[in-house]
């Protein structure tokens, strides 16, 4: 009896190792860190002094040469910079879109979501944290666009409600804008060919459009498409939500919110979920 005791206790104790559960990452806080990835080189590279320039150039590469012109044959508001505003605007919103459909390019040409893709986080984690970033730099755009139209005379003629409603249009349109720039640089996997096939479009839907100029002022065989085509039709809703001291910035109405706010919801409901789709393809 006395043996058997001793060899239990000279005998080895097995313990039991328990491993600690494990956590699952929280996307909230890998939607931060993206985000704060795509915001820290722009801030390095002087992206972010970019998008606060780029509608002051505007401004100015617009306004002074046409000023002039534009007084003498009338655009029909109080003044030019109430008639040149949303352009100024709508010019500060497509060069956000370029910039993100450059990031969305190099993410894809350098396998960046490929590598997104391995990870344990949602698919949709990356395509936020873009998103989020594009914004970020839209409000920017956006809020040194109208500070520059102050400069030059604009005001805002209207309640604080449609104040408010240019605001959150203007960034409207610049989500769907930067939602097909994503698009068109994931699938395109080319940083420089892609900024290069969104300038010529920019171009030539700000030129044949009301921004600069009304539609009576154009040959009559293309006044057709110059009313009708988004940038025009983002203008005029943005133009009646800014106002004038006359009547001839239109009325608030369904009439003429309509169409604009129809592009808007088109470009998110038909890119969102292409972008989401692009961005979590697994490897």
């Amino acid at each position: 009896m006395t043996a058997i005791l001793d060899r239990s206790v000279a005998a080895p104790q097995r313990h039991v190792v328990r491993h600690a559960p494990r956590q699952r990452p929280n996307p909230l806080v890998q939607w931060w860190v993206l985000t704060r990835r795509l915001l820290a080189p722009t801030l390095r590279n002087g992206e972010i002094l970019t998008s606060l320039l780029a509608p002051a150039v505007f401004t100015v590469g617009f306004y002074i040469p046409l000023d002039t012109v534009m007084t003498i044959f009338g655009p029909g508001l109080s003044s030019y910079a109430q008639f040149l505003m949303p352009m100024i605007v709508l010019q500060a919103l497509a060069f956000a879109a370029i910039s993100s459909a450059f990031r969305a390019a190099t993410d894809a040409v350098e396998g960046i979501n490929r590598r997104f893709g391995a990870m344990p986080m949602p698919s949709a984690v990356p395509f936020a944290a873009r998103m989020s970033a594009n914004m970020i730099r839209c409000s920017i755009s956006l809020a040194a666009a109208v500070v520059c139209g102050y400069l030059i005379g604009f005001r805002f003629f209207g309640p604080p409600a449609h104040t408010v409603g240019f605001i959150a249009f203007a960034l409207a349109i610049g989500l769907g804008l930067c939602l097909f720039g994503d698009v068109l640089g994931t699938w395109s996997r080319n940083p420089e060919a892609t900024t290069q096939a969104l300038m010529l479009p920019q171009l030539i839907l700000g030129m044949l459009s009301v921004g600069f100029a009304p539609a009576d002022q154009f040959p009559e065989w293309v006044q057709g498409f110059v009313r009708n085509q988004p940038i025009s039709q983002f203008t005029y809703g943005l133009r009646a939500l800014a106002g004038d001291s006359t009547a001839a910035a239109g009325a608030v109405t369904w009439s003429v919110m309509a169409v604009p706010l129809a592009w808007v919801v088109g470009l998110i409901v038909v890119f969102a979920p292409l972008a989401v789709y692009m961005t979590s393809r697994r490897p």
